[in-house]
């Protein structure tokens, strides 16, 4: 039909010029166009018991329709009114409905019928004050029924786009972070091995393959935002694996699992930072350090973690950079907003985690 193609010759030549405003596809414009056209067909045509006079004039007026509606949404108010050119845009308007009107009149009077305006009563004139009233009206119609679509669908289209933004942002931080985190980890790591190559100690090949394990966990396991809590722990417990082999051979590591973990998942590299600062601070020489990690699942369904470690009390907790405990405080605080539980406090020389997580997976997921 003649007004689909037009519609589509004016939606490519704006578009030619700015792709990024094509928020809707052409096709729901077209079938926007032939809904409208085939309503205003069927009722005009109902209304004058004269369908064919009714297709004929719809024939003449859409077309002026859609070049009215397209100047107006992609000309008029991204260049007059979003720049707040009111004024320029309002005669515009004005200008555009005068003109329309004009060649709306003439083509129904020469291509449909002298009686300018049948659904008035009598004999009707063109270019009389109730005419021009009413058509342009019902221009202003179309034209306010077309731009609250657009507008409406920009608005939701708007709000996708700030949460994609937003998940992507949520995302490219979590991910800095991890990476932060790992460095970290893995200069302490090396710090360890390399002061047992200083003492030749045949425990350097145990650290190199433990440190093996843990790089191929972080290289390759952790790629995704959520891991396996078993695989965790066995990173885990590395980590203390290789930690003791350079403390005390007596310090006491309890280690717990409560419950069936075998289906849990957390994002990865989350609980190490505290078992971390237990090293870090605690008295590793001393015969009474000693560690307690509790893994558990609640009834609520949350992971429940509690640590426990003794530490000197003369030594500074808060260590100059402070990477670990920031970047995990700032990545529950980006996961799961106000819907985890984290307590940390000391008691004599009883430093204490307990952090309390939802395993649901939808409210930990970092996409």
């Amino acid at each position: 039909m003649f007004f689909i193609k037009l519609t589509l010759m004016i939606e490519l030549k704006l578009y030619d010029n700015n792709t990024s405003i094509r928020t809707i596809p052409k096709k729901y414009h077209i079938l926007f166009w032939i809904g409208y056209f085939s309503f205003n067909v069927i009722r005009w045509g109902s209304y004058f018991d004269d369908y064919w006079y009714s297709l004929k004039s719809n024939l003449v007026e859409f077309p002026l329709h859609i070049i009215l509606v397209y100047l107006n949404l992609y000309f008029f108010i991204p260049k007059f009114l979003l720049a707040k050119k009111y004024k320029r845009y309002i005669s515009l308007v004005f200008v555009s409905l005068c003109l329309l009107y004009i060649v709306r009149t003439l083509l129904n009077y020469v291509l449909v019928t002298e009686n300018i305006w049948p659904e008035a009563e009598g004999y009707q004139e063109a270019f009389t004050f109730n005419h021009i009233i009413a058509v342009t009206l019902g221009e202003l119609y179309v034209l306010a029924l077309a731009t609250a679509i657009k507008l409406t669908v920009d608005w939701v289209n708007q709000r996708k786009r700030i949460e994609n933004l937003k998940k992507e942002h949520l995302k490219s931080e979590l991910n800095f972070l991890k990476t932060q985190i790992q460095p970290h980890f893995f200069f302490n790591t090396l710090n360890n091995l390399y002061a047992l190559t200083l003492e030749k100690s045949d425990l350097a090949s145990s650290v190199v393959l433990k440190l093996s394990d843990i790089m191929q966990y972080v290289i390759y396991d952790i790629k995704e935002p959520n891991v396996s809590l078993l695989k965790e722990i066995e990173y885990i417990q590395n980590y203390i694996d290789l930690e003791l082999l350079r403390c005390n051979k007596n310090a006491n590591i309890d280690l717990k699992i409560h419950g069936d973990i075998s289906q849990a998942k957390v994002p990865p590299l989350l609980f190490l930072p505290y078992i971390e600062n237990c090293f870090k601070h605690g008295n590793k020489n001393s015969n009474d350090f000693y560690i307690y990690i509790s893994f558990k699942i609640n009834p609520q369904n949350e992971l429940v973690f509690n640590l426990k470690n003794s530490f000197n009390p003369s030594f500074e907790v808060n260590d100059k950079k402070g990477i670990g405990n920031a970047n995990t405080k700032r990545r529950l605080d980006l996961i799961f907003k106000n819907r985890y539980q984290l307590d940390i406090s000391r008691e004599e020389n009883i430093f204490s985690v307990n952090l309390n997580i939802p395993l649901t997976k939808k409210e930990y997921s970092e996409n």
